[in-house]
């Protein structure tokens, strides 16, 4: 005598919606989780990739930010000071010499760049890796860019503490206003620019 095969009991209609609504619940909780996680590791960060265009078509993004270095510099009245004196500004660093012909070109745009943020919390930090019997070369140049004032790293303590360490002069790195870095430009640029007054305002509209 044979076996009489019983097929196997298909589910129930209301069982395959049940299951379906679960699968789609599942992936819809991923996805939020995805999001979450997104945003809490940058929390209100603004998106400035947009900005890589026209006078900003060089600048670059980090991918995993770092904050600013501790190394201290001098100011004009060989006074140490250091990126966190400027901590709760959105800080413009500029690397530059007076023996580099595109550092010279662009610094009056720096000038112009904090000029129009002179009431906001905006400060551009050129600081000159001239060595000491240049200083007075330096003074002439920064006279030349109003208002900016005389930072000093003769001995590239403060460019060898910047992580990753900039290639070359000028170097423009945008720290914001919790000492993030945010945005790095190896070249010359104009900071005067649309691009790059849009590039301060979003900083600036970040809370926190």
């Amino acid at each position: 005598m044979s076996d009489i095969q019983n097929p196997a009991k298909k589910p129930k209609p209301d069982l395959l919606r049940y299951l379906l609504w679960g699968v789609a619940l599942v992936g819809a909780a991923a996805v939020l989780y995805v999001i979450a996680v997104a945003s809490f590791k940058h929390p209100g960060k603004a998106d400035l990739h947009d900005l890589k265009t026209g006078a900003l078509a060089k600048i670059e993004f980090p991918k995993s930010p770092g904050m600013a270095p501790t190394t201290p510099f001098t100011d004009g009245q060989g006074k140490s000071v250091a990126l966190s004196d400027f901590r709760g500004q959105v800080v413009v660093l500029n690397l530059w010499a007076t023996w580099c012909a595109p550092c010279k070109q662009e610094m009056p745009t720096l000038g112009k760049l904090q000029a129009a943020y002179a009431a906001q919390p905006v400060q551009v930090v050129a600081v000159s890796v001239d060595k000491p019997e240049d200083d007075n070369l330096v003074v002439e140049d920064i006279a030349k860019a109003p208002p900016l004032k005389v930072y000093r790293d003769p001995g590239y303590k403060l460019t060898f503490g910047i992580d990753p360490k900039p290639e070359g002069f000028p170097t423009t790195i945008i720290y914001d206003r919790k000492g993030v870095e945010r945005a790095r430009l190896g070249g010359g640029a104009d900071w005067s620019s649309k691009e790059a007054r849009a590039l301060i305002d979003r900083l600036l509209a970040e809370k926190g």
